[in-house]
């Protein structure tokens, strides 16, 4: 039976070669087809700002990924998605891979950044800049930590560290059994936002006592900035600016409610859009003040304009001015009102002026009172930062925590009680310094500041995110609406033919984190199953002669067992 068999296969695979690969193939498919990719982790990722600001491009410039996961310990990070920790970021390897022709950068950032020591977060919040400061090719992005996305990290870097450590063959064996991610986004390319509007909003309290009175502005920009706009919560800059803004409104409506305390100054309140890119709210205001209009409280007599900016912490408070006020003026009465209530009430706070020439070279302006500088109107910014360079100004990690109440609240007062003695003319009248009139009933609200300061920072507002009909713009024009007279609304958008700023979108995407073999394993898996068909097909076109060889050998030992 067995010698019947062996001609009737033999005789069937030597006169039809393909009906070989018809019996053996599909069975040799089926064994050994790898099982469908395994989506291993999906997670969301926030791209890197991209934008064009007077005709320069900043940030990355691109959206798609769709390629293999390495760390940078790996020796080749070409079309490699490059994961960086935070923990052990560094400006040099960043670069390297971007060197190297990386298809992509993933950022990932602790979950709690208070978490992570202070320095690391300094260092990286003075690297933002730099990361900004230039076009990028190769699309980045930043993704907050969780366990999944740990265990694929500490995956991948294990699987790169081994590459360089190791002999070929071992290299090779290890690259061929490793399991690997290939990291896919869920958006398309990014595209320019036509048409993109900035909100800006106004409100006023009109003095008493005649028709031509002077009048003090008090500006906070309320949009925030960072490395990745969907991160950017901007708590001290300019959350707290913001917040000390609104409560002066609320102090002031009060003391202008009742005819005795109805002072002689006009308070004109402006909380402005788009002042991380080089304050494009601020400047259409005044051109329609200036330029598009007949009748504005700021063409008529402008004591002065008193900007806020990063207030909620410090044990110093500076006043920026483009050029020193004069003696006599309102502007040196403001200038000696706070040093004298800083003296006076609050010995623990250093005050000074930081005198800073405006500089038209620059790409952007400094801070906010040199907008209107520009324009000839006496301004300054009050801040606990001394310098407009500091890093807390445009960072991802200038969160909640980074406001103190306590100072933001003690600089609340100050700021009003020096406006106070402005705008009542104290000192002249002879009133002791250390007189104080926001006290029991008129006290600044430090649950209200809280309140305020946590609402800000609930939710990002970069430029790019808050439009006309955010809510946030709406929330501020109905707090705004509930103490001041006459709130609008002022929008800015880009020229079309000429525009100053560009905003892109696909700012927040769906990241895909797949199980996949790498493509060496595709390689050898074929060199396999190439062997084996090779051995089976021989085996079948000699199938006689090793039938008659296993015959042999098996018939003595039959034999002695008969």
């Amino acid at each position: 039976m067995f010698e019947e068999a062996s001609e009737v296969f033999e005789n069937m695979f030597k006169s039809s070669f393909p009906l070989t690969f018809i019996v053996f193939l599909p069975a040799v498919l089926i064994l050994v087809s790898p099982l469908p990719a395994e989506a291993a982790h999906e997670f969301t990722v926030y791209r890197m700002q991209q934008y064009d600001l007077q005709g320069q491009p900043y940030g990355t410039r691109n959206a798609i990924l769709n390629t293999e996961a390495r760390t940078v310990e790996a020796e080749v990070l070409s079309r490699r998605c490059v994961l960086l920790r935070l923990a052990d970021f560094s400006y040099e390897k960043y670069q390297k891979a971007l060197r190297q022709s990386a298809g992509a950068v993933v950022i990932i950032l602790p979950k709690n950044m208070s978490t992570m020591p202070q320095d690391i977060v300094q260092q990286f919040m003075e690297m933002e800049p730099e990361l900004l400061a230039t076009e990028t090719i190769v699309p980045v992005y930043f993704a907050l930590e969780d366990d999944e996305l740990l265990s694929i990290y500490k995956q991948t870097q294990t699987s790169s560290t081994s590459q360089g450590s190791s002999s070929a063959a071992e290299v090779l064996l290890h690259t061929a059994t490793a399991n690997g991610f290939q990291m896919v986004s869920s958006g398309a390319q990014s595209k320019a936002v036509s048409d993109w509007v900035i909100t800006s909003l106004e409100g006023r309290l009109a003095g008493v006592g005649g028709e031509d009175l002077p009048t003090i502005v008090l500006v906070a920009h309320y949009d925030s900035f960072g490395v990745a706009p969907w991160l950017s919560y901007g708590a001290d800059s300019n959350g707290s600016g913001v917040s000390v803004l609104l409560e002066l409104a609320r102090l002031f409506s009060r003391l202008y409610t009742y005819k005795r305390t109805h002072a002689g100054y006009n308070l004109l309140f402006f909380v402005s859009g788009g002042g991380k890119f080089n304050y494009q709210g601020t400047k259409r205001w005044l051109e329609d003040n200036l330029d598009h209009t007949d009748s504005s409280l700021l063409q008529d007599n402008v004591a002065f304009v008193l900007c806020l900016d990063t207030l909620g912490s410090g044990d110093g408070l500076h006043l920026h001015v483009s050029k020193p006020p004069k003696e006599g003026s309102p502007q040196y009465a403001l200038l000696r009102e706070l040093e004298a209530v800083a003296a006076s009430q609050y010995p623990d706070v250093k005050f000074s002026m930081v005198h800073k020439k405006i500089n038209l070279a620059d790409d952007t302006l400094a801070w906010e009172h040199e907008r209107f500088g520009i324009r000839r109107l006496p301004a300054f910014t009050l801040s606990h930062l001394e310098s407009h360079r500091h890093a807390l100004r445009g960072s991802i990690m200038d969160m909640r925590p980074h406001v103190d109440l306590k100072k933001l609240s003690r600089n609340t007062k100050l700021i009003a009680e020096a406006l106070a003695r402005v705008v009542y003319n104290l000192t002249e009248k002879g009133a002791p310094e250390d007189l104080q009139i926001f006290t029991e009933q008129m006290q600044v609200q430090e649950e209200q500041l809280s309140s305020v300061v946590d609402w800000l920072t609930a939710q990002p507002r970069a430029a790019q995110l808050v439009d006309k009909d955010s809510s946030l713009v709406s929330t501020l024009e109905y707090y705004l609406a509930r103490y001041l007279k006459d709130v609008k609304r002022h929008y800015v958008k880009a020229d079309k033919r000429d525009p100053e700023f560009v905003f892109y979108d696909q700012l927040k995407q769906t990241m895909t984190a797949y199980r996949v073999k790498p493509a060496i394993f595709d390689l050898l898996l074929a060199v396999c199953i190439a062997a084996y068909l090779g051995v089976m097909y021989l085996a079948v076109q000699n199938f006689g002669i090793l039938y008659n060889t296993l015959r042999r050998v098996t018939q003595p030992k039959a034999a002695k067992q008969h």
